[in-house]
C-alpha cells in the first residue's frame, strides 16, 4: 500500500483510506455488524485513514467507529477525519455558526471517544459567514487541542487560498475520479502549492468504474442515485457502455476495475488520497489493491483513450444536489 503525508505537516497514512458514509443507509442497508467487519479488515490491511462526518446517519457513522475503538481498549490504528456544517434542519441546511460548530465538535468527540479529531473538515460552507471567520473558528479548536488539523470540503481553489491565509489547510475533500475530473482545473494545483492533500471521495464514480456497476433496478431503490443525472436514463445506459470498455481493459490487465480506477487517481499527484466506501469486504480488498499498483504510461494512455475527459453522460449532481458545493469552472 502506498503511503502519503496527510497535509504538509500531518501524519503518514495509507494512500487509500475508507469513506465511512457506507456505515449508514445512504447506498443501501447497512448494519453495525457489517461496519465493524469493515473496520476490522481496514486495520488488518493497513488502511490507516478513516473519513466520517457528524452528518452521516446523523452521528451513526461516528458512533460505530467510536464503539469499535472502545472495544480495542484505546488502541487507535487510524487517523480519523470527521466534518461539521451539514444539519438536519431543512430551513438551515448548512451552519457555520461558531456555537453550532463547537457543539457539533463536542458531539463528534463524544461519539468517537477521542480527545481530539485528527482532521476536522468544514463539510459545507454557510453563505452567512465569511470564510475567514469560519477559518478563525476552526483555528480556535486547534489552539484548544480538540482538533489537530483543519480541512475543507467541496470548496473552490480561491476559497482554499483565503482559508489557508488564516490557518493552514491540511486537506481539501472533493469528488474526483475518471468520471469527475473538475479538481484538475485548479484544485489539485492549489493543494500542491500550499502543501495540502486532495482527498478524493467517490473515486470509483459511485460504482461506474467497477466490475459491478449499479443497474437501473438497483438505482431505483437508492434515493440519492435515482435523482442523480448520471444514473437517470438515457445517461445511465450510455455510461454503462463506457463502463464495459473500462472493465474490458481491466480484465486485459488482470486487475479489478476498481483497483485500476484507484491506481489511476493516485498517480495524478502525490498530494491525492482516495477514500472509497463500501459495505463489502471483497470490494474493499479490490479498492485497497489500487494502492499497490503502479501504472505504466502505456496503460494510462489506454485508459485516456477509452475514458477521455468528459466521457460521463450527465452532471455529477442534480440541481438540488448542487446546493452547498462551490462551483469554480
Amino acid at each position: 500500500m502506498k503511503i502519503r503525508k496527510l497535509g504538509n505537516s500531518g501524519p503518514i497514512v495509507s494512500a487509500v483510506g475508507y469513506g465511512a458514509m457506507s456505515f449508514t443507509n445512504f447506498y443501501g442497508p447497512a448494519t453495525d455488524e457489517g461496519s465493524t467487519a469493515i473496520l476490522d479488515e481496514c486495520a488488518e490491511m493497513g488502511i490507516t485513514h478513516i473519513d466520517t462526518s457528524d452528518a452521516y446517519g446523523m452521528g451513526r457513522s461516528e458512533t460505530v467507529i467510536g464503539q469499535w475503538l472502545r472495544r480495542r481498549g484505546g488502541n487507535k490504528p487510524f487517523q480519523i477525519a470527521t466534518k461539521v456544517g451539514i444539519t438536519a434542519n431543512p430551513e438551515q441546511r448548512f451552519n457555520n455558526d461558531p456555537d453550532h460548530m463547537r457543539s457539533s465538535l463536542e458531539g463528534s468527540l463524544t461519539r468517537l471517544g477521542v480527545e481530539a479529531v485528527d482532521l476536522y473538515y468544514v463539510h459545507r460552507r454557510d453563505p452567512r459567514f465569511e470564510i475567514e471567520d469560519v477559518a478563525e473558528t476552526m483555528a480556535s479548536f486547534v489552539k484548544e487541542g480538540k482538533v489537530k488539523a483543519v480541512g475543507w470540503s467541496e470548496i473552490a481553489p480561491s476559497s482554499v487560498k483565503r482559508a489557508h491565509a488564516v490557518h493552514p489547510v491540511a486537506a481539501v475533500q472533493s469528488e474526483y475520479s475518471l468520471s469527475t475530473r473538475l479538481p484538475e482545473l485548479g484544485l489539485i494545483q492549489v493543494c500542491e502549492e500550499i502543501g495540502a492533500s486532495l482527498v478524493a471521495f467517490s473515486p470509483v464514480g459511485r460504482g461506474l468504474l467497477t466490475d459491478r456497476p449499479h443497474q437501473a433496478e438497483t438505482v431505483s431503490k437508492l434515493s440519492f442515485l435515482k435523482g442523480n443525472p448520471r444514473f437517470i436514463e438515457p445517461n445511465l445506459s450510455a455510461n454503462l457502455v463506457y463502463n464495459a470498455k473500462f472493465r474490458s481493459l481491466a480484465s486485459d490487465l488482470g486487475v479489478p476495475s476498481a483497483s485500476l480506477a484507484i491506481a489511476w487517481i493516485l498517480q495524478r499527484s502525490e498530494h491525492v488520497h482516495a477514500i472509497p466506501g463500501t459495505r463489502s469486504i471483497d470490494h474493499l480488498r479490490e479498492l485497497a489493491k489500487g494502492g499497490d499498483l503502479n501504472l505504466s504510461q502505456e496503460t494510462i494512455d489506454r485508459i485516456d483513450k477509452i475514458l477521455p475527459v468528459g466521457w460521463a453522460h450527465g452532471d455529477r449532481y442534480s440541481t438540488a444536489q448542487w446546493a452547498g458545493p462551490e462551483c469554480y469552472c
